[in-house]
């Protein structure tokens, strides 16, 4: 792999043109008034309703290399700029930046996992724990809330099973929600809240993100998944009335991580000196270091690792505008030290997440694949 191709890494937009300004944009299209922080980068047109198709995992430039694959949404990615996800390039930070409107600093999701503040546990973002409050966690008001508070109609589609997760709650209280669990009920619903005037209708599709984790995203099952997510967008788009448009984002995108770029922090004692608990994913590590090790571990961590990926502090992330501006509360959710991988680079940690061993497409980090998401309206 080149240096070039070592060395691209690209910076969240927010409050120009990222996942979490698609709500304010799309309230400031229907007449909403302030929701959020309206974006210099995102302007759409007015219409008297709106619904928000998030396609979890389907990154502007892997969309951009399969267009054969999704004549439908590669022909509206013409001509239409890419937006950013947030950091890390994960669905639990992604999914709360879009449903508040906040970048991860502020809303405090900063990663897959991330540890919970004076305790040796991480709080993983899907599967939640029953200790952590998700409005305690997640206290802003969201921007689906706000939303619904200025006369729109805010509903949200999703199978039954999430209606009362700890993601859904702190990233998207505030919107009606309509269980549906088969897509062709999804649709339905879909459609039926559209008729109403205005209103903005989020819904969302998880089997591509499930089909490149398992699969890779250079698979033949990836491929056909993405093809049947296409039909499925445009199915969506001819169900809705003529008032109401359709915007089509991601979340993040992916790449495949090959064995021979894969690191397993188990099997390098190393790699654990210094470091009380290892949290975020394979593409973005969050280090929980001992008092007084940060230095040493950076230092050892990026002699280990080189060029492969960006070993920071905490601090330095934060400089860099990773996660925005970041709350006090927020602070030390995120790792002393954190690890973005390049390339195809993944830091494994099997022996608390062992699963990761067998996943194949990952993401997390900031390279284009994973940063770079569409917004495609139509």
């Amino acid at each position: 792999m080149g240096d070039q191709a070592l060395s691209e890494f690209v910076e969240p937009a927010y409050q120009q043109r990222s996942l979490g300004d698609v709500v304010p944009a799309v309230a400031a299209a229907l007449g909403a008034g302030q929701v959020g922080v309206t974006p210099s980068g995102l302007t759409f047109p007015d219409a008297g309703s709106y619904v928000i198709f998030l396609i979890d995992g389907l990154g502007a430039e892997l969309l951009r290399r399969h267009a054969d694959d999704a004549p439908f949404l590669a022909a509206l990615l013409q001509g239409q700029a890419a937006g950013t996800a947030g950091v890390p390039s994960t669905t639990v930070t992604s999914l709360t930046s879009l449903g508040t409107g906040l970048p991860p600093g502020a809303h405090g999701m900063v990663g897959f996992t991330a540890r919970i503040p004076g305790t040796d546990r991480l709080l993983n973002g899907l599967f939640w724990d029953d200790t952590v409050m998700p409005e305690e966690w997640q206290p802003h008001d969201t921007a689906f809330a706000q939303v619904a508070r200025a006369g729109i109609e805010m509903t949200l589609v999703n199978k039954r099973e999430f209606a009362r997760s700890g993601l859904t709650r702190a990233a998207h209280r505030g919107a009606a929600y309509v269980g549906a669990d088969r897509l062709g009920e999804r649709i339905a619903a879909v459609a039926a809240a559209a008729r109403v005037t205005p209103s903005v209708t989020y819904m969302y599709e998880g089997d591509l993100d499930w089909t490149g984790h398992q699969y890779g995203v250079a698979s033949r099952q990836w491929r056909d998944q993405l093809a049947m997510v296409d039909a499925e967008a445009e199915r969506v788009r001819e169900s809705l009335p003529r008032h109401a448009r359709l915007v089509v984002v991601a979340d993040h995108g992916m790449v495949d991580s090959p064995a021979h770029s894969r690191i397993d922090i188990a099997a390098l004692p190393e790699l654990s000196d210094g470091v009380a608990l290892v949290g975020g994913e394979a593409r973005f590590r969050h280090l929980y270091c001992r008092h007084g090790a940060v230095d040493d571990v950076v230092d050892r961590w990026r002699a280990i690792l080189g060029g492969r990926a960006e070993v920071l502090t905490r601090g330095e992330a934060a400089g860099r505008g990773w996660f925005g501006a970041v709350d006090p509360l927020v602070n030390p959710r995120i790792g002393d030290v954190v690890v973005a991988c390049r390339g195809d680079l993944a830091v494994l940690e099997t022996g608390s997440f062992p699963y990761e061993a067998d996943l194949i497409g990952l993401h997390g980090s900031l390279t284009p694949d994973e940063m770079l998401i569409p917004i495609l309206i139509c």
